[in-house]
């Protein structure tokens, strides 16, 4: 018994070689900690099936003596019908089980947003971003003396952003109330409090330029290009939020219809 266990082991081995050839590449280039813990489950897996083919399934029946069969008499088939039976594996369901197996923990991980955000961001960890068209629905300053609207898919995205660093958000306004406007709309949708005293006014675009040249962030978000244009030799990254995809003013700026698609949230 103990020589056929260590038979079924190697073949499980085998096959488990073929298997890991084809998908240890897609596991790695994703690897977190969740797939150091699906590595280690599937350490755990083989040692516990080799356990099981070690050990015994019930007490050892005393093989009986072979019978010598007259060739053309139906000894010989009853004979392996008898011992397939007692086997009750067929080698099929062995390399089914084996590869179930083994998809279950090479399932593909699937990053979390934070983890995305942090790679798209290459790590960075400030970013300074305009509001409208970006954060909020309004597109102009002229829209903020009557309101300002959060947008409720990128509030995920921000908050991920401001886990790991500093937020600076940015717009240009026309007087007190749009400011107020603004304030209480980042307020009530809980973005305030996660940037705290980093919300910048101003009265002019070059104002907001000014002022991102001032924090020389790692990333900067706008949709104006003719600001994507003038910051790009010096800023590390930029994201140019446009709905039509624009003509890429250089290598370090790179272009999406929104924040939230930019990250793979929408």
């Amino acid at each position: 018994m103990a020589d056929n266990s260590k038979d079924d082991f190697f073949q499980l081995m085998k096959r488990f070689g073929s298997f890991l050839t084809l998908k240890v590449s897609n596991l790695f280039q994703n690897l977190d900690s969740r797939s150091v813990g699906a590595i280690a489950g599937l350490a755990f897996a083989i040692v516990f099936t080799w356990r099981i083919l070690r050990s015994p399934s019930g007490p050892q029946r005393r093989r009986p003596k072979r019978q010598a069969v007259t060739p053309g008499s139906s000894g010989v088939n009853s004979h392996l019908s008898a011992n397939v039976e007692t086997s009750g594996v067929s080698p099929s369901s062995e390399d089914s089980s084996t590869q179930n197996v083994i998809d279950e923990f090479f399932q593909p991980v699937k990053p979390t947003l934070g983890q995305i955000v942090r790679q798209r961001l290459s790590e960075g960890r400030k970013v300074t971003c305009r509001l409208l068209g970006v954060i909020l629905e309004e597109t102009s300053p002229e829209e903020l003396q009557k309101q300002a609207t959060i947008r409720s898919s990128v509030l995920e995205v921000l908050l991920e952003i401001t886990k790991f660093g500093d937020l600076y958000l940015m717009e240009r306004v026309l007087d007190d109330e749009s400011e107020k406007n603004v304030l209480v709309a980042l307020e009530d949708a809980g973005v305030l409090s996660m940037v705290k005293d980093k919300v910048l006014f101003c009265s002019t675009e070059n104002g907001r330029t000014s002022f991102v040249r001032q924090l020389e962030p790692d990333w900067h978000i706008d949709t104006n290009p003719e600001i994507i244009f003038q910051l790009a030799r010096f800023i590390k990254y930029e994201l140019h939020i446009s709905p039509t995809k624009p003509e890429r003013a250089a290598m370090n700026v790179f272009s999406s219809t929104s924040l939230e698609q930019f990250f793979g949230t929408v």
